[in-house]
């Protein structure tokens, strides 16, 4: 009888960035989702450029670097690296000269499409890094043995792509509070940054215009590193939280707001769900995705964002309203779900097989790691 209880897997998970080092949102996830691996009892090991992030559940091999071009250096450090042993190796970009198979399943999560946002960044040296990245994109998608994309939307970039497996959120974390939590004045949220494409300078101007002559005890509370020492009247700039610290800003404001020009999935919208915040954004990839194209968040292009807050704030049925069906279009994005899927793909019957073949080799010997397939 075959044991209905699966063994643990070895995985070495890819990723430049990390949140000890960075305030991307890959590295966040990666973070995340190794974090719920390891608690399934998994071994997993962060192969990063970043260094570690203090209490990790999962191991971390530091793969450092120094100097320019270090997104497209690791790359090649990465071939570096001795990643035998390993049942799967996860890549969350970086992996595209990897092609000597290493372990049995190598699959790449593509978190986004650096093409579309080459679309949508400002400055000629930004859109040309970001045609470069999409073209190592597209290469990693040949590399790997299977390609994961984190909104169907995504897959018009991807010419291989298997799986639509969405980024997913703590749900024990980020969780509804009552009415007696939330701020006693009208709060709107903000976590990106002030520059770039999360677009918070044109949200401060957007409230300052549209928001506060029609609500003018409403404040706009921006999660943000790099806003100006005086973003305007209303505003409070409270850097970078801590986990519980914004969950807990979720649960006390009235509405989220992030106005990105490009998300290829959006984390904080997810978030801002489970805590049981409405949401209004601009309708890119991302924000259409996880809101369900617009039935479970307000999506407003920018010149009408100001309005569309103030209209909200007002409204306190559509809020209710809002919470409730962002709450429920949440759960799919919930990071149980996501480490679900994901512990599927990495037991598909090619990943099971080659594990036997190496695990058993010919008289009861393991098979040498990293051979060939």
């Amino acid at each position: 009888m075959a044991d209905a209880t699966p063994s643990p897997l070895r995985i070495a998970m890819l990723s430049y960035y990390l949140p000890s080092g960075s305030k991307i949102g890959v590295g966040f996830q990666a973070h995340e989702l190794a974090t719920e691996l390891a608690r399934r009892g998994h071994h997993v090991d962060m192969f990063s450029d970043c260094p570690p992030v203090p209490g990790a559940a999962y191991g971390h091999r530091h793969v450092a670097m120094a100097g320019s071009l270090r997104t497209f250096r690791f790359a090649t450090d990465l071939g570096k690296q001795d990643l035998s042993g390993y049942d799967v190796l996860h890549a969350h970009g970086d992996d595209y000269w990897l092609w000597r198979r290493r372990a049995p399943l190598h699959l790449r999560t593509v978190h986004g499409s650096c093409f579309e946002e080459a679309r949508h960044i400002r400055g000629a040296k930004e859109k040309l890094r970001m045609l470069l990245l999409g073209f190592t994109e597209v290469l990693a998608s040949v590399v790997a043995d299977r390609v994961v994309v984190v909104s169907p939307q995504t897959r018009r970039w991807v010419p291989r792509s298997h799986d639509v497996v969405p980024n997913g959120v703590d749900t024990s974390r980020f969780t509804p509070g009552d009415e007696a939590g939330r701020a006693d004045r009208p709060v709107i949220l903000f976590v990106g940054t002030w520059n770039g494409r999360k677009r918070g300078r044109d949200l401060a101007a957007a409230f300052a215009r549209d928001v506060l002559p029609r609500v003018p005890d409403a404040e706009l509370w921006m999660v943000t590193r790099d806003a100006p020492a005086d973003p305007g009247p209303g505003i409070r700039v409270l850097g970078r939280l801590s986990d519980e610290d914004l969950a807990d800003a979720y649960r006390r404001a009235w509405v989220f707001c992030l106005p990105s020009s490009y998300e290829g999935f959006g984390i904080p919208y997810a978030e801002a769900m489970a805590s049981g915040l409405p949401v209004v954004a601009t309708p890119n990839v991302g924000a259409r995705y996880v809101s369900d194209e617009g039935r479970a968040a307000v999506l407003a292009e920018l010149d009408d964002l100001g309005t569309a807050l103030a209209d909200l704030l007002l409204d306190a049925p559509r809020r209710a309203a809002l919470s409730a069906a962002g709450l429920a279009r949440s759960r799919a994005f919930s990071l149980t779900a996501v480490a679900d899927a994901y512990e599927r793909l990495y037991r598909t019957p090619r990943a099971a097989g080659l594990r036997r073949t190496r695990r058993a080799a010919p008289g009861g010997r393991p098979a040498p790691a990293g051979g060939a397939a």
